[in-house]
């Protein structure tokens, strides 16, 4: 088996929160909550990052990477760009969004020889996360193509108390794979219970507090690759025309039609960590809070990467 590699996903313009929340420092130290991630994976056992990132932020990034964790941990580059789309399409007027997550991993697929992870930049998902992913794919057999993973995270877990969240509610079968996945757009607390909304509020359904849910922390073989390049022009033909500024190829719906195919088993490894997000600026000062707390208890050191 070769090395699993860590795709951090980064190129996400962060429209809700107002900024780069991607490089927004969340410690005194002037850490962002990447760091946090790739000492966990570091710890974990991955020695190589893969930064998928707009080509104009590269400068940014790597200032803030290749001095700390770069020290450490083998890093590439990808830029995710609106241009790369299949010959005979176009980017649609007006177009300014990314083409969504399953394209920010295609966009690694020439760095890509091996097992992969994936996770979002702007998310914390704690160290048992990343040890069970890493210890998934390194166990996987290179004929076993279609066996994939996932984290899920407690619902109630994943919240804020400043909005909204988008969330992928898992249907999980007995012995723990994933049998469908249900993006909700709007989900947040209203009157004590965990609701969402598919009519911009008007109405409200109620979800269990103990729901799985996805954060987009995925492990994949080689093969997730070859079927995000056979399934993107179909998902340009079948999108562009129906929302063409904001439509997006995701990992949860490409990874979700390979289950109904019968082409992939995903493997939902459970996190007892909470997670830790800045979806809205306000959410900032607790997330600063909570992982000082972390160095408080001495699950991570007062420096993470010393320079």
């Amino acid at each position: 088996m070769k090395e699993p590699v860590l795709i951090i996903m980064a190129a996400g313009m962060g429209s809700r929160y107002g900024g780069l929340k991607q490089i927004d420092p969340v410690t005194d130290r002037g850490e962002i909550i990447m760091d946090f991630s790739l000492y966990d994976a570091m710890m974990a056992g991955f020695k190589k990052v893969i930064f998928v990132i707009k080509e104009e932020m590269k400068d940014d990034f790597y200032k803030l990477i290749e001095n700390k964790s770069g020290k450490y941990l083998q890093t590439e580059y990808a830029f995710q760009k609106l241009s790369d789309i299949p010959e005979g399409y176009e980017i649609p007027e007006g177009r300014e969004k990314p083409w969504g997550t399953a394209h920010a991993v295609l966009s690694c697929r020439e760095k890509i020889n091996g097992p992969f992870a994936v996770i979002n930049a702007d998310d914390y998902y704690g160290p048992g996360a990343f040890h069970a992913v890493y210890d998934f794919l390194s166990s996987e057999k290179e004929d076993n193509d279609g066996d994939f993973c996932m984290v899920g995270y407690e619902l109630s877990k994943t919240l804020t108390e400043n909005g909204h969240v988008a969330r992928g509610v898992c249907d999980i079968s007995k012995n723990d794979y994933l049998r469908h996945i249900v993006e909700r757009k709007k989900i947040m607390r209203v009157e004590g219970d965990i609701c969402y909304s598919e009519d911009d509020g008007k109405t409200w359904m109620a979800l269990p507090q103990d729901a799985t849910v996805s954060m987009n922390f995925w492990g994949y073989t080689l093969r997730m690759i070859e079927e995000l390049e056979k399934g993107f022009p179909e998902f340009l033909k079948e999108n562009i025309s129906e929302d063409p500024l904001k439509g997006e190829y995701l990992l949860p719906s490409v990874t979700g039609k390979l289950i109904h195919e019968g082409k992939a088993a995903v493997k939902v490894l459970d996190s007892s960590d909470k997670w830790y997000g800045v979806t809205y600026k306000e959410d900032k000062p607790g997330v600063m809070a909570a992982l000082q707390a972390l160095k408080d208890k001495g699950i991570y050191p007062e420096i993470l990467f010393s320079c």
